[in-house]
């Protein structure tokens, strides 16, 4: 798989991808709503809505970023959300929206990435992570440390963008990507490599059915994708054996 990074220098990608993200915290949120037209929110909803049918208790958010999965979790009416993400600037505002709906004794944003995290084995019954998996220094290593951590049983349910494959919605797509997202994140976010690195690593990610095979490489058994929104994104089940 191509490694692609946010900035190109000497730095590990993670440190890259924990820059990026701290350099456009402050518009992340607005910038998301506004690139996606706020399709995202029906996305994570679907993911919700999704893993709700094994009433997980215990929730592992990897790539937090500014807690949208981990807040919209507490649908489940789970124990404990623990939110894990590599930028800090990221988890600030996520805890400012934590305090605001009184939820910080549900869930609590710590520093951490898929691949190191040290949670005890057989321990979280669900796993989500939202437009994280294209960052991971090290894919299979993040998805082998999960799968450790999931109970037997558990889930993993993954949120992550794609390429459209058909006619018209693949040319909407490269335009739309080549020209309007990195114009709208250079007004708005001063950091326009960050939206140039959207697309790129979009690419470069194995979606779908290269997904699904990785997946069941890294262990994990009842794997499937459902495509979103002709091809945009896809969600991603699978299951600890």
């Amino acid at each position: 798989m191509e490694s692609i990074t946010p900035y190109n220098n000497s730095d590990s990608k993670k440190d890259q991808v924990a820059q990026m993200f701290d350099n456009i915290a402050f518009r992340y949120d607005f910038l998301n709503s506004l690139l996606s037209l706020g399709i995202h929110k029906g996305w994570r909803k679907k993911c919700i809505s999704l893993i709700s049918e094994k009433n997980p208790k215990y929730i592992l958010d990897v790539a937090t970023g500014t807690a949208d999965f981990a807040i919209g979790a507490l649908k489940l009416n789970p124990t404990k959300v623990v939110g894990i993400d590599i930028s800090e600037g990221m988890m600030k505002f996520g805890r400012e929206k934590i305090k605001k709906i009184n939820a910080e004794n549900k869930i609590s944003l710590n520093y951490g990435d898929a691949e190191t995290c040290d949670m005890p084995d057989n321990s979280i019954d669900a796993i989500t992570v939202g437009f994280g998996v294209r960052n991971f220094q090290n894919l299979e290593k993040g998805l082998l440390n999960m799968n450790r951590i999931l109970k037997p049983g558990g889930q993993i349910c993954i949120l992550e963008f794609s390429t459209p494959r058909k006619f018209p919605f693949k040319q909407f797509y490269k335009f739309y990507f080549r020209f309007v997202t990195p114009t709208l994140g250079k007004i708005f976010s001063k950091d326009a490599r960050a939206y140039t690195y959207l697309p790129e690593s979009i690419k470069a990610f194995p979606d779908n059915e290269n997904f699904v095979a990785i997946l069941n490489k890294c262990g994990y058994s009842n794997t499937s994708f459902q495509s979103l929104n002709f091809g945009l994104a896809a969600i991603y089940l699978a299951d600890k054996k």
